[in-house]
């Protein structure tokens, strides 16, 4: 039996594909690869499992009753049906919307990591698409950072702190003495860059760390959050207190004089305004180590110690995308650019702060000399967008006027969903709040490969290719290749991209020549790739031509340089290389906030008592604080249906993760299937005893297929989904954005017969 080879890639890594007879049979590593993920390992099964969409589909209700009926989403069966009549059903429902309503009334964007590859990337094409179309309600920010998003370009200039590139590993390995990070570097996080990540240096790096004798504190309520072999000082701190933490350290270099006042005066704007309130003296109470103990119950002696110990030597602090997903989640950033800036290192090779490291692969290699190509998605003609981690709240209440980062958004009235490349079944909170307003659209329109969550909850599903089912090729801003994706076998089924499927819309529509541009896909990629090399000519770099490079099966872009340190030539020349501020200096006061007059973000940074954490009272109710972290056997929900995914598995749920300390006081046993709770919602989970954890703290990682038995919204979720715990409230009237880690909860062992997972075979198909 012959084995053919073909190149692809995937957010977590560039492969080989080996292919028998049609079918994926294995991968191989990417050559060049230092350290490939073992996620790898479920991408076969990814492409033949038997929940992949084989044909298009309509929900019975809608296709018996026509739009509208939305109840019946996520539990009714569905009719399988021709493209022909497909094609027939979407063009018409979409002129019927536009018509009746305008474009106003459609929702697109489909926010999601979709999947790799430059040109058939689903959340691009389909609003490229839409666009073409006259527009859309699109969707601004995100999950993964949105508070920063909105916060970060007010203080610092820019998103660089954020999405890089920021200081390399190479630099710190170099010049640091000490990284404290706040919400730890862990290497699960590192394993998938978005658009892909073929260059894992992260855990060689962190070897080279580790040999240069490089002191990491790890403050994080989960001692894994660092690795092992790093022996990190691990402080187990309180979810949600890091701001607290971060004042009182501030406050400890002032008092005992270790700060660097010349760098306040000199980069910074506003200090005069925000070491008052540091002090006391605004407020009358000082933010001192004494005051932060009591919230972050880390001792006062230990955060003065902590203190002393950063201004011993070069510094570089970290906080990770997570800390910001919470209730005031704007505040912990502001803090942690106030304690680098009263420290003083910022620039300096090798110290000063970030906001990325281990929070997605790529940020913390050298940065590449230019970036890779991308598709442009256009132009929106209706200019209207609305924070992704909004869209209950918008298809709740139709009409309602939000603040949004010192404007106001009015909530559209939306007919009707269109979602490609994303799962908002996953990614969004309080799942069942999220079912109710999903039940009003007239028509929720989805293309997917599997039956997530998403396409079970859709009125007409198209199915779509996986990256082994067409050509392109992969690129990622913050990775240094590009990699042939080859197609490798035909579609599953009857299956199509995401790019035919649309051009067949936009011809039934009218706007085919604006959405393809008279490009095919071979055009396409030979169109993108040329416009890299020509941008390459600027950088003094000689790309290969288009053939010579698909036939080398990748190309490397040369590093930028060697040991680079952010905001080095802010340091050296602050008046030349002025941050893209009101002031060119880090505000640490902000004027521009200050004039937006909101109680929930003043204009500088301040310690808010979350609406809900371990110093509440609602621990009376519900005691342990959830940690919903990204999981380290999948890219949130991808591939979750998988072999790897599968193996991590307890009691054939999402594990949760449980200190000895709070088991025992349930009765809890490793491998006990377990009901988590609150007032928003109940899962079933398996139980797993980790003193890595601390107490009053439960893990129970997100991207478990959303399963609720069919039953109503509000039914118990069966899998092990964390999302149907998480508030859906915005960080502040700033960032808008998820504090799904602002969370309480209680668990108890489950008793009775456990529920069938329905998740792993598709759903009930009828005929009439």
């Amino acid at each position: 039996m012959a084995t053919k080879l073909f190149r692809n890639s995937s957010h977590w890594g560039a492969f080989l594909a080996e292919v028998e007879e049609g079918r994926v049979t294995a991968v191989q590593p990417f050559e060049e690869d230092p350290h490939p993920s073992p996620m790898l390992d479920a991408i076969p099964h990814s492409v033949h499992t038997e929940t992949r969409v084989m044909r298009p589909f309509v929900r019975e209700g809608w296709l018996k009753n026509g739009p509208g009926n939305g109840e019946g989403r996520g539990r009714e069966p569905f009719v399988p049906v021709s493209w022909e009549k497909a094609f027939d059903l979407v063009a018409g429902e979409m002129k019927r919307v536009k018509d009746t309503y305008t474009n106003d009334a459609i929702m697109g964007g489909s926010y999601g990591w979709s999947s790799a590859g430059t040109f058939h990337h689903a959340r691009i094409q389909l609003r490229r698409f839409l666009f073409s179309f006259g527009g859309c309600v699109d969707q601004s920010s995100n999950y993964s950072f949105g508070a920063a998003l909105a916060f970060v370009p007010h203080i610092a200039g820019d998103m660089r702190t954020v999405t890089g590139p920021i200081t390399s590993w190479a630099a710190v390995a170099k010049h640091t003495k000490n990284l404290l990070v706040f919400g730890g570097i862990n290497p699960k996080n590192n394993q998938a860059a978005r658009g892909g990540n073929v260059a894992h240096e992260f855990m060689p790096s962190m070897k080279k760390i580790a040999a240069a004798g490089v002191n990491v504190v790890n403050v994080s309520p989960c001692r894994d959050d660092a690795a092992e072999f790093l022996n990190p000082t691990w402080l187990a701190i309180r979810p949600n207190t890091d701001t607290a933490m971060m004042l009182a350290l501030s406050h400890t270099l002032i008092t005992e004089n270790l700060h660097d006042p010349d760098f306040l005066e000199k980069y910074c704007e506003g200090a005069d305004r925000v070491l008052p309130y540091v002090m006391g003296e605004s407020d009358g109470v000082p933010k001192d180590a004494e005051w932060a103990a009591a919230i972050t119950e880390i001792d006062a002696d230990t955060i003065r110690s902590l203190a002393r110990q950063i201004a011993s030597g070069r510094t570089m602090m970290s906080a990770t995308w997570s800390l910001q997903r919470a209730d005031h989640g704007e505040q912990p950033y502001w803090a942690l650019i106030l304690l680098a800036c009263t420290l003083g290192h910022i620039g300096l090779p090798g110290g000063g702060f970030t906001f990325g490291y281990g929070s997605t692969g790529g940020l913390g290699n050298e940065p590449p000399l230019f970036n890779p190509p991308s598709l442009s998605a256009g132009r929106n003609p209706t200019n209207y967008a609305i924070p992704a981690a909004r869209i209950t709240d918008a298809l709740l209440n139709p009409g309602d006027v939000i603040e949004y980062n010192g404007k106001k958004i009015t909530y559209p009235d939306i007919k009707m969903i269109y979602w490609a490349g994303g799962n908002p079944f996953h990614h969004h909170q309080d799942l069942n709040r999220l079912r109710l307003g999903w039940q009003r659209p007239d028509t929720v329109i989805v293309h997917e490969p599997w039956w997530t969550a998403t396409a079970r909850h859709a009125d007409i599903v198209l199915p779509a290719t996986t990256t082994l089912e067409r050509n392109d090729f992969g690129s990622a801003a913050r990775d240094p290749y590009l990699v042939v994706m080859e197609k490798a076998v035909e579609p599953v089924g009857e299956s199509k991209n995401d790019f035919d499927i649309l051009r067949e819309l936009a011809s039934r529509l009218g706007c085919e020549e604006a959405f393809t541009e008279g490009r095919d896909e071979k055009d396409w990629l030979r169109f993108l790739y040329d416009s890299c090399r020509e941008g390459a000519k600027t950088a003094n770099a000689a790309m290969p031509e288009f053939d010579e490079f698909w036939e080398n099966g990748f190309y490397r872009i040369p590093d930028r340089e060697e040991n680079y340190t952010l905001f080095s030539d802010f340091r050296d020349d602050p008046e030349a290389n002025r941050l893209k501020t009101r002031s060119g200096k880090f505000e640490l006061y902000s004027k521009k906030i200050e004039k937006f007059n909101y109680d929930d973000c003043p204009p500088h940074v301040t310690w808010f008592e979350p609406a809900e954490w371990l110093g509440s009272e609602k621990t009376a109710q519900f005691p342990l604080h959830l940690m919903s972290s990204q999981p380290k056997d999948r890219l949130h929900s991808q591939m979750d249906d998988g072999p790897v995914s599968g193996a991590t598995k307890v009691a054939g749920r999402e594990p949760v993760e449980i200190n000895p300390i709070d088991a025992a006081a349930r009765g809890i046993d490793a491998g006990d299937l377990v009901r988590v709770f609150n007032d928003r919602g109940a899962c079933l989970a398996g139980a797993v005893i980790n003193d890595d954890i601390r107490p009053s703290v439960i893990r129970l990682s997100a991207g478990a297929w959303y399963d609720n038995n069919g039953g109503a919204s509000g039914a118990l979720e069966i899998h092990g989904n964390p999302n149907v715990l998480t508030r859906d409230k915005g960080t502040s009237q700033v960032g808008q954005s998820p504090s799904s880690t602002t969370a309480l909860v209680d668990i108890e062992k489950f008793e009775g017969d456990a529920p069938e997972i329905n998740v792993s075979r598709p759903p009930e198909i009828v005929s009439i």
